[in-house]
């Protein structure tokens, strides 16, 4: 291998700070039950944030407006188990509010919606 004098990393590597450094070793996130699609948005009167970590900093800006758990763990470029538990984090010390998705009602689903999208996939 030579050395061409230039940096020895780019900006598709990802983050430099391995996850477990992040997360404080843990593995387990807290008991708020997140999934890809559970929606988090900052908190409108939370807690200051001068006291946070960057990392922390970087999703309750991002998080302004309503994002899905996806769509953070995508942003800040790290698993969706890191995010799951820095998410856990902030929603434990009222930084940020979630919503998980409501079930589904199977009693009241529609039949024509069912055939509609039925068709709609059989024409693809």
């Amino acid at each position: 291998m030579t050395d061409t004098g230039g940096p020895w990393f780019d900006d598709d590597a990802g983050p430099l700070v391995p996850a477990y450094a992040v997360t404080r070793g843990r593995t387990a996130g807290s008991a708020h039950e997140l999934d890809m699609i559970t929606l988090v948005v900052a908190a409108p009167r939370g807690p200051g944030h001068a006291l946070i970590d960057a990392e922390y900093r970087v999703i309750l800006q991002y998080c302004v407006v309503t994002k899905s758990v996806a769509e953070i763990s995508a942003y800040i470029r790290r698993p969706l188990s890191v995010t799951k538990i820095l998410l856990g984090d902030l929603i434990a010390s009222g930084h940020i509010i979630y919503r998980s998705p409501s079930p589904m009602n199977t009693d009241s689903l529609d039949l024509n919606l069912l055939r509609t999208v039925l068709d709609g996939l059989r024409a693809l």
